[in-house]
């Protein structure tokens, strides 16, 4: 099983960081595929680059598979990251549009109510993340932080991005992309030391973070503590939800009235996440202040539905 780390050459910010952590020790030339996308080889990573939009190529890992004969065991993708903020970051997500309906086109990259699988790695390397970033000066100029589920492009293995933010100004920052570059050389283990992440156990929570905005403050909060593990994060936008007709009671909502597309978007984020972490009990936490009344009594009676339990923070701890 090889490990895919994947650039285009379309981005400064990712590029930069792929430059740099291809001037680390034990790299070697690989095989290309035929589409002219190059490769690099060191113990089981394989770093591959495109000229492509990040979010477009999809399925390589299946592609990288059928035409090289090596099995992938997760994706991780080097992007820029932008903001109406402006505000310089590094952050971590996982990917998908669970909430696009299947006449939808996604505006960047996926497939529509889709759901890659977390990588595992996502809580670990935030917070070793902040720790290499806060060691090399760039916080608190940078902040770092989660993104909710978003994007594109399709994968079928356990699947990350890691990108630089949020303008022209900081995508090209060399010690941004070395930050990321030592991200990847630290949590990979390439450097002789134990990789950061694995999944390898069970009987372990995992937070499926439900509401909030765009960054997942709330979720945050408890995944930046040691030792916990997150899936997908699911944000208000991914979570369309049809305010219920005149006449039905908000307080006593059920989720059967309630129409929209966020019981899929829960129903396959769940799936997602308890497939990349087998053994493990799949936990919501819910932003409880993002929701209005009867949203929550909706979401809360649909999670009792489907055996999904609700954690608090101190249970992913």
């Amino acid at each position: 099983m090889v490990i895919l780390v994947v650039a285009t050459t379309a981005d400064p910010a990712s590029i930069g960081p792929a430059s740099a952590f291809l001037s680390m020790p034990g790299w070697s030339p690989g095989p290309s595929l035929q589409e002219g996308i190059e490769s690099f080889s060191n113990g089981e990573v394989r770093l591959l680059k495109h000229e492509k939009s990040i979010v477009r190529e999809d399925d390589l890992d299946l592609r990288w598979e059928t035409a090289i004969g090596e099995p992938v065991s997760e994706v991780i993708f080097l992007s820029r990251h932008t903001a109406v903020s402006s505000r310089p970051a590094l952050t971590v997500h996982p990917i998908g549009v669970p909430h696009l309906k299947d006449d939808e086109t996604p505006p960047q990259g996926g497939r529509p109510g889709w759901a890659a699988q977390p990588n595992p790695r996502i809580g670990p390397w935030l917070r070793l993340l902040k720790q290499i970033a806060t060691d090399q000066g760039l916080v608190p100029e940078f902040e770092i932080t989660l993104e909710a589920t978003h994007h594109g492009p399709v994968t079928n293995t356990p699947t990350m991005f890691l990108e630089i933010g949020s303008t022209e100004e900081y995508w090209g920052r060399q010690d941004a992309a070395q930050a990321i570059a030592l991200l990847l050389w630290q949590g990979l283990g390439l450097g002789g030391g134990t990789p950061v992440g694995t999944w390898n156990r069970g009987n372990e929570k995992i937070l499926l973070g439900i509401g909030g905005g765009h960054y997942a403050p709330r979720h945050m909060d408890i995944v930046l503590k040691d030792g916990v593990w997150v899936g997908h994060l699911l944000s208000g936008y991914s979570l369309p939800m049809e305010e219920p007709a005149k006449g039905n009671s908000k307080s006593n909502s059920n989720s059967q009235e309630i129409n929209g597309m966020w019981k899929h978007a829960i129903r396959v984020s769940y799936e997602a996440t308890k497939s990349a972490f087998p053994g493990g009990e799949v936990m919501a936490h819910l932003d409880h202040k993002s929701f209005k009344g009867w949203q929550k009594n909706a979401i809360t009676n649909f999670l009792t539905e489907h055996n999904i339990k609700i954690g608090k923070p101190d249970d992913f701890v």
